[in-house]
């Protein structure tokens, strides 16, 4: 094969899976070889892709819950062999472990954040899975760092997502990165369906719901702002508790189709993004439809959001500061033309050419 792409798993709608529909469009002659890959549970587009499986994906177990295949991940990766004359690798944790006799240009989302940011990764879990999580990881961290560090260091080129990850990638694995940021893959101009009456002027948080994603911050903003409509989209292990605690004024859609996520977008006077991010794409996707952010000074945020003219960047995040500064953006609300300006930078154009330069033989 001239060209193949490698992703970690196709179970969820996140960011990592969103780039790695973008690589599929750029290149839709390559085959997509992933561990894990459940169509219902991810974006539709991969069903149009030559989406291609291990021995791992006969568990169905596994796809729908793809964290406790964690163990059995860099196995499956370190022998995983791809024939092809370039191998893309779109990776936050596993894919560039793959082995190949030909070029490896890894895109890289983020460390593996289970080896390196571990508190951070099992973040407000409790009970027994958090503790039987901490104790694995205890355990196989060392060996899985080691191979994780040299699968790194076999690659032919090496891009990161922002300069946040491309600095963890210079600290933990000794390499220059070549900054290439991701576009916003929701296409702006495209349909808009009904939200489930949810309304305008709301103020909205696209997120997994994960404990590292701090959506509890956005459920208690919601309780100092009850006059205020909060729309929560996406779904995860958190869901059902922030359901449990959040006021009437809060909804949580769960995970919407594209056409929903544009109404909601389009709905919007201020996104919410509180996570840890290594990139941060949900910035990007609002500016397009000229919706400010109030994010966390962290990590991709620094790249994604301008701070004072396409939102508002914390360095104290509390559900006190989260609300003020939600009433600041929808007081005074940036320039709708500097925002989508901004989002346009980042074009999908620009980022597919660069990233056929990287793959040219």
């Amino acid at each position: 094969m001239p060209l193949a792409i490698v992703h970690d798993y196709l179970t969820q709608r996140g960011g990592a899976e969103r780039v790695a529909a973008v690589f599929a469009q750029a290149f839709p002659d390559a085959p997509l070889f992933t561990s894990l890959y459940d169509p219902s549970g991810t974006f539709e587009s991969f069903a149009q892709c030559d989406v291609r499986t291990g021995a791992l994906d006969h568990l169905g177990a596994l796809r729908r819950h793809h964290r406790a295949a964690l163990p059995l991940l860099g196995p499956y990766f370190t022998r995983l062999r791809v024939d092809a004359e370039v191998v893309l690798a779109s990776s936050s944790g596993w894919a560039h472990e793959v082995r190949t006799d030909g070029r490896l240009v890894v895109y890289c989302h983020a460390p593996a954040r289970w080896l390196y940011q571990r508190e951070r990764y099992l973040g407000g879990a409790s009970g027994p899975a958090r503790t039987a999580a901490a104790a694995a990881l205890t355990v196989l961290s060392p060996a899985l760092r080691r191979a994780d560090v040299a699968a790194a260091r076999r690659a032919t080129t090496y891009l990161a997502n922002s300069t946040a990850t491309a600095r963890q990638v210079r600290e933990i694995y000794g390499l220059e990165a070549e900054v290439l940021c991701p576009p916003p893959a929701l296409d702006p101009t495209g349909e808009l369906a009904d939200a489930g009456g949810i309304g305008d002027d709301l103020v909205l948080c696209v997120s997994r719901l994960l404990p590292y994603k701090h959506v509890d911050l956005v459920v208690a903003a919601a309780r100092l702002r009850p006059g205020r409509r909060f729309v929560v989209v996406g779904g995860g292990p958190e869901r059902r508790r922030l359901a449990s605690s959040a006021p009437s004024n809060v909804t949580f859609l769960g995970v919407v189709g594209d056409d929903v996520l544009r109404r909601c977008y389009d709905a919007a006077s201020v996104l919410l993004a509180l996570s840890y991010e290594d990139f941060g794409l949900t910035p990007l996707e609002a500016a397009a439809f000229a919706t400010p952010t109030v994010a966390r000074r962290f990590g991709g945020y620094l790249d994604t959001v301008v701070d004072g003219e396409t939102g508002v960047l914390l360095d104290d995040v509390t559900p006190g500061t989260v609300a003020a500064a939600i009433d600041e953006l929808t007081d005074r609300p940036p320039d709708a033309t500097t925002l989508r300006a901004h989002a346009e930078r980042f074009n999908k154009a620009r980022f597919v050419a660069r990233l056929r330069d990287a793959v040219r033989p």
